[in-house]
């Protein structure tokens, strides 16, 4: 049990006063700077039957990280897996002109997958988790943590006590780590940049998480033409509809039964395809080894210039799903990832692009079915069954990373309230959130019965994947500088090798923009406009709550006055805030005329943390001494799930109850521990405020626009707060109140 003390006055009293005439941020800084926290805190345990995930997830024995390790192989690498059905047609849709093109290819492809996923995703990305998660919100949450660029100002110092909080940085401070962290502090530019560009990777991870079940389904399944040529493209189209919508519909079994019922299909599907590539290595031209020299890579781009360039936007294709190996950590972990991935992944889809090429050297008409021509006659229908499956399973990395970002955005206030349900008792990661489901589903029909072929869907699937990798790799070289603190010849080295690789990958998929391309980007701008009206609403709601919160003499005066009726009970009143008492609550009094006699202000909070551990979850301060109104902070990570409201109530009363024997004299603590057990006995209301949000009078049409009528028709079709938190409706009391904001 942790207490912090800060002499004889609260800081709960003091933000509640009128004494402090800084602004709120100025505070905030005052209270980092100088350690303070509160009077009395009391910390428990809201789910101690389940321990840290996070903690069991990063210090598994090798019997869980081979489980999570053949887990993953179902889950994480279909995608990565099954783009050998169709990148060499995406890389040469006017066919082979010249066969020291396949060298060069070859040669373009082994690298790609070295370079962008086993040396930058596989080794340096994963290592820059948050808690055992990944994706680019952890990115984003590490950098809030080292930098204040968070834009809603309720940071409190005892954020940092909290043990998953913490950063395991290098002992050393170097002059430029300080100067990047002051320039993101200080700038407002830089700090909605930033946030922008985080809701621009979650938006292309959403992307990915629609195009992947499109491209590799159709591709799978347009494979049964080398049986059945009479086949029409529309037979084939709405085959692949029947087969998303059975892929979409099995989602809510969870990963870890949707990882072990795919794994064994997957290790079938990697062996196959090692196999026959080994196979045709030998048979047709063992010479393609050749492509191991770069040089190949240079003599390509000469030959063809242009249209060299362009094809390296087939060439992206062959690393689709790198970025799932991040989104997906936490649903296992670093270890079995990088274990799975240098034994099994590498060596299979590197063996199937040297097979396939070799075929071409000798086959260079087939390029446009390659995969299904290369395969031996006496392996077709296995081969056929087993891609089927694989491409359904190939969707599942995306998906799961989709629910993964999602939930994490949603945690953090950047994506408008969602039901999450964690399907797996012993991985706290995994998740499936059926409102997004739904709407996967339904684009992935869209996109399907759209674009009807993989050289479209494709096209929009590189410009999709590019600015997840160059997103990611921005972020990272923050993470480098200002955490890691790594010296500067790496950084640059990773710049002028990964980053200008990355680059070069966007400029060729952008060119595609008209032929299939503006599709993600389209999206993008949907999920983004939607991210970011849902953020400044709650951002300018919290800014009104704390401009105009409840002075310390109102509270004294609203407590003290004899026309409010005291009832029986516990009242608990929810507030964004965690300083100060919201406005609300006297609009709340002045109505009712009523208070209960025990009073908590409860505030539901989320850190910028995967995790936080179960003992360090609640906060306790009391408000006004000599009264029995608390204040009770509940802190959640954005990887946390929320237990039953019974479960809830039973610890608070408990906790409450200790809180109050260790804060109170011996006299005052028998009274109030009895009025407490009174008002236990009568049960607990839970008070909500119902909040318009308006623009004020003299705002631009713009806000006007954004705030009365999109971010109020976003509120009307989401969960609701009391949903959220899993609140009895018949214990509910609302009041409403308009905020000019």
């Amino acid at each position: 049990m942790h207490h912090f003390h800060r002499g004889k006055r609260s800081i709960l009293m003091a933000e509640l006063g009128e004494e402090r005439p800084s602004p709120e941020e100025q505070q905030v800084q005052e209270q980092y700077e100088h350690g303070t926290s509160l009077s009395k805190q009391r910390l428990f345990d809201l789910e101690a039957d389940e321990g840290s995930a996070n903690a069991v997830r990063q210090k598994a024995d090798w019997g869980t990280i081979w489980k999570l390790a053949f887990q993953c192989i179902g889950v994480v690498y279909g995608d990565l897996g099954t783009s050998p059905l169709y990148v060499l047609p995406g890389i040469f849709p006017d066919g082979i002109k010249n066969e020291e093109d396949i060298l060069g290819v070859l040669s373009l492809i082994i690298y790609s997958i070295i370079i962008i996923t086993l040396i930058k995703y596989v080794f340096i990305v994963l290592a820059a988790n948050d808690n055992g998660d990944g994706g680019t919100f952890a990115l984003y949450s590490l950098i809030c943590r080292h930098a204040k660029v968070n834009l809603i100002p309720n940071q409190q110092a005892e954020d940092r006590e909290v043990s998953t909080y913490k950063l395991d940085l290098p002992k050393r401070s170097t002059r430029m780590a300080s100067a990047l962290k002051y320039s993101l502090e200080s700038s407002l530019i830089i700090k909605y940049s930033l946030l922008f560009t985080t809701m621009i990777g979650v938006s292309m991870v959403l992307g990915d998480g629609i195009l992947t079940p499109c491209i590799s389904v159709l591709s799978a399944v347009g494979g049964i033409r080398e049986a059945a040529p009479s086949l029409s493209q529309d037979a084939i189209m709405w085959i692949s509809v029947v087969i998303l919508i059975l892929l979409f519909q099995v989602q809510r079994f969870g990963t870890d039964k949707v990882g072990y019922t795919f794994a064994p299909i997957l290790v079938i599907w990697f062996a196959f395809i090692a196999f026959i590539g080994l196979f045709n290595f030998i048979k047709y031209d063992p010479g393609v080894i050749k492509a191991v020299n770069p040089w190949y890579i240079v003599k390509y781009f000469q030959r063809n210039k242009k249209k060299a360039w362009i094809s390296i936007g087939g060439v992206i294709l062959c690393l689709t799903g790198s970025e799932a190996l991040f989104a997906d950590l936490g649903h296992f972990n670093i270890r079995s990832i990088q274990l799975s991935s240098c034994a099994l992944l590498v060596p299979s889809v590197l063996l199937a692009y040297i097979g396939q090429c070799s075929y071409l050297r000798k086959n260079t008409e087939d390029v446009t079915d390659v995969f299904y021509k290369s395969i031996p006659k006496p392996m077709y229908w296995p081969q056929f069954v087993v891609a089927v499956l694989a491409a359904i399973i190939a969707s599942q990395s995306l998906i799961s990373a989709s629910f993964s970002i999602v939930q994490q955005s949603a945690a953090l206030r950047c994506f408008p309230r969602i039901k999450v349900v964690h399907t797996s008792a012993e991985h706290e990661g995994q998740v499936y959130v059926p409102e997004i489901n739904t709407l996967l589903m339904l684009a992935c029909v869209g996109v399907t019965l759209g674009f009807k072929n993989t050289l479209t869907i494709g096209n929009a699937y590189g410009i999709a994947v590019t600015f997840v990798f160059v997103i990611t790799s921005s972020f990272l070289v923050l993470v480098m500088v200002m955490i890691w603190k790594t010296n500067i010849i790496l950084i640059i080295i990773y710049v002028l090798t990964i980053g200008l690789i990355e680059v070069l990958f966007l400029s060729s998929t952008l060119y595609k923009f008209t032929d299939g391309g503006y599709l993600p980007l389209l999206f993008a701008l949907i999920v983004v406009s939607i991210m970011f009206i849902w953020n400044y609403g709650y951002r300018k709601k919290y800014m009104y709550e704390l401009e105009n919160k409840i002075a310390m003499k109102s509270l004294t005066d609203i407590v003290s006055d004899e026309r409010i009726h005291r009832v029986e009970g516990l009242g608990l009143f929810y507030t964004h805030l965690v300083h100060g008492i919201p406005p609300i609550f006297a609009h709340y009094v002045s109505h009712v005329q009523a208070l209960h006699k025990v009073l908590v202000f409860i505030s539901i909070k989320s850190l910028p943390i995967s995790k936080v551990p179960a003992e360090e979850r609640f906060l306790f301060g009391r408000v006004k001494p000599g009264e029995l109104i608390f204040r009770c902070i509940v802190r959640y990570g954005y990887k946390d799930s929320r237990k039953d409201q019974k479960t809830f109530e039973e610890l608070l009363a408990n906790q409450l109850k200790d809180f109050i024997g260790e804060d109170s004299g011996a006299e005052d603590r028998q009274r109030e521990l009895a009025l407490v057990d009174n008002a236990l006995r009568d049960g607990f209301v839970y008070l909500m405020g119902e909040c318009e949000v308006m623009a004020a009078n003299g705002s631009t049409w713009v806000k006007k626009l954004t705030v009365d009528y999109l971010y109020n028709w976003l509120i009307r079709f989401v969960r609701q707060p009391d949903e959220v938190f899993l609140i009895p409706r018949k214990q509910l009391l609302k009041v409403g109140m308009t905020y000019d904001v």
